[in-house]
């Protein structure tokens, strides 16, 4: 065999077994964000294979009514990740109720598997068949689980949050109470509520969030948001609450906004966090250099719950 060969060769196996490992490394990465971050339940709405991340906790007693919360995640994220940034599982633990983590569709159609997902709340024919899925979920989970239909809650982060909105006008006969984090309400009108019961909201925005706490525009959304404050107080109108909020020190950097004296005791709470980014109070940080800082001082899982427990469905 010629040296030129002989040199050839070696270089093939020096180069070809890093390729190899880094390939099996790909592959093995792959697979284990696949089995940590994949959903383990599916269901056909508007012809369409929806999926869901569900947790039930040990304590679970079939004999016994039990309440449900909904949690819904942010644009170009997952289920998987809404669950970890959270810490709804360990909540459900302490106080035993069901979780479940709806997905979004992909950008480019419904889409299933490890994908970023977004809620897409226009056109009208989107927003419908999501508010069609989750209604869909709560009557599968219904079968499955005794669920008690008069605590019924959700809540989702920044495009979930949005989400959350267009439940509560649409399904308010069936959601007892809504929580929302660095909403991003620039989606729908109030219209959409006109026919919709009152609706307790538990809000939480920092002012250095990426959806401007005062409003304005942001480069990558034409419609300019709203201010919270002004959204907020949209809110407490539609509940009929008194006009007089009650503003309180919650921690250094948190302050409390509260709206009383609503019908059907629809309370509105507004928590805002000075200094505080595009993040989860108390969750799993976001990167900090992209979303800015996560507040610890509260924790909005936490908090939504014990305003959760305090609201259960009421008819007028």
């Amino acid at each position: 065999m010629s040296t030129k060969k002989i040199v050839v060769g070696a270089v093939v196996v020096v180069i070809g077994v890093p390729v190899v490992l880094v390939l099996i490394a790909v592959v093995c990465f792959y697979l284990s964000f696949y089995s940590a971050n994949r959903a383990n339940g599916t269901i056909v709405s508007s012809g369409q294979e929806r999926e869901y991340l569900l947790y039930v906790p040990p304590s679970y007693d079939r004999t016994k009514p039990t309440p449900l919360v909904i949690s819904m995640h942010a644009a170009m994220l997952w289920p998987a990740h809404q669950r970890e940034t959270t810490h709804w599982d360990s909540l459900a633990d302490e106080h035993g109720f069901i979780v479940v983590y709806p997905s979004g569709t992909t950008p480019w159609g419904a889409g299933t598997g490890v994908w970023p997902k977004i809620w897409l709340l226009r056109p009208e024919a989107a927003v419908t068949a999501n508010v069609r899925f989750i209604s869909e979920l709560i009557d599968t989970l219904e079968v499955g689980y005794n669920i008690d239909p008069t605590r019924i809650y959700a809540n989702g982060f920044s495009n979930g949050g949005a989400m959350a909105f267009a439940l509560s006008c649409r399904l308010s006969d069936r959601i007892a109470a809504v929580g929302t984090v660095s909403a991003a309400q620039d989606q729908q009108p109030w219209s959409w509520c006109a026919d919709s019961q009152p609706m307790p909201l538990i809000n939480f925005h920092g002012t250095a969030d990426l959806v401007p706490y005062n409003g304005g525009k942001v480069w990558a959304v034409p419609k300019p948001f709203p201010s919270v404050l002004t959204w907020t107080a949209k809110w407490a109108r539609r509940n009929r609450c008194g006009p007089n909020p009650v503003d309180s020190s919650v921690a250094a950097d948190v302050t409390r906004l509260e709206y009383t004296h609503c019908a059907n005791d629809a309370t509105v709470v507004l928590y805002t966090l000075r200094g505080g980014g595009h993040s989860w109070p108390g969750g799993k940080p976001l990167p900090k250099w992209f979303v800015g800082p996560t507040n610890h001082s509260i924790d909005a899982t936490r908090e939504m719950w014990a305003f959760f427990q305090e609201h259960p469905l009421r008819r007028p």
